[in-house]
């Protein structure tokens, strides 16, 4: 086997980014998936560079691309890695089918109907011993996360201090859901006049009520909201049984909009979205377990994960 470069040796750190960053041929995507800031990533790959006397990766119109000489490091930096996997025998590997235990997560009462389905049917194929806690987010999720109680939170978290470590899963924006039998409101969607003069149902839960709040009073936009609903449960059949507007994040709207019975349209409002990412602590950084359901989200939900898949066999949304 041909070595990497010293600058690699000496820090193995630059091996996994090496790797992550030739693997998604994106910097951001590489960020993300090994819990980075960009100009964490921007620092080593800056200094890998002028180390190795090269650019390593360059746009293109097709995207980043590597350049010869990181062609022909990939082989080593990769055959080190395995080797240094190997070799970490101090390490315990989680072997999810021969595991049993309970992980626990926080999450809104909207990821129980968008995210936990799917995250429970891989968990399930995987591994037959394991199961799922599901806690609420809540001003206690932060110490949740740092004594043990949650292994993980999904969702949008405010006010976590240092310790913390926190991952991007996708972006969230705001859909508007109404009946499919709504007398005013058809396929094509609403203008900004109707939806002011529509009578609308708010949901008071979470990061995505605060963004539709500060959005509309932002735009001096006042709704008339003829109904307030703690949470999301029982919003599909009030939805379906009534003329009222429901403004929701993307996910809980497309999912509810399964439904024939409901519609989802393009909200006529400019509402600022916010992103959905992972968090956890670092007491658990480096638990075999906690590193293995981190890794199984970011694979389902990264960008969106099932939902985006989901929306492009559907088809655009009405009235975009």
């Amino acid at each position: 086997m041909t070595a990497p470069p010293d600058v690699f040796t000496r820090d193995t750190r630059q091996l996994v980014l090496f790797e992550a960053i030739y693997t998604g041929l994106s910097m951001t995507r590489a960020a993300e998936k090994l819990g980075l800031s960009q100009p964490t990533v921007s620092i080593r790959v800056g200094k890998l560079r002028r180390q190795l006397q090269d650019p390593l990766f360059v746009r293109t119109a097709g995207g980043l691309k590597p350049t010869p000489c990181a062609e022909a490091l990939i082989g080593p930096v990769r055959e080190a890695l395995e080797s240094l996997r190997r070799l970490s025998g101090e390490s315990p590997v989680f072997d999810p089918a021969r595991e049993a235990r309970v992980f626990r997560i926080a999450m809104t009462d909207a990821s129980h109907v968008t995210l936990l389905p799917a995250l429970l049917a891989r968990v399930r194929a995987l591994g037959p011993n394991l199961g799922l806690e599901v806690l609420p987010i809540s001003a206690g999720t932060g110490r949740d996360l740092e004594e043990g109680r949650a292994d993980l939170a999904i969702g949008s978290v405010a006010g976590l201090q240092s310790g913390f470590h926190e991952q991007k899963l996708y972006d969230q924006d705001f859909v508007c859901l109404v009946s499919a039998r709504h007398p005013r409101i058809g396929p094509g969607g609403m203008s900004a006049r109707t939806y002011l003069q529509e009578a609308h149902v708010g949901i008071l839960t979470g990061v995505s009520y605060s963004a539709l709040r500060v959005s509309l009073a932002t735009q001096r936009v006042r709704r008339r909201v003829m109904l307030e609903l703690p949470g999301f449960m029982g919003l599909a059949a009030i939805v379906a049984s009534t003329d009222l507007v429901a403004t929701v994040p993307r996910h809980i709207g497309e999912t509810l909009a399964q439904s024939s019975a409901i519609r989802a349209v393009r909200c006529p409002v400019r509402i600022d979205g916010f992103a959905v990412k992972q968090y956890w602590h670092e007491r658990y950084h480096r638990d075999p377990g906690h590193r293995w359901l981190r890794s199984l989200s970011f694979e389902l939900f990264e960008r969106g994960g099932p939902h985006r898949s989901a929306r492009k066999s559907r088809g655009p949304l009405s009235g975009s």
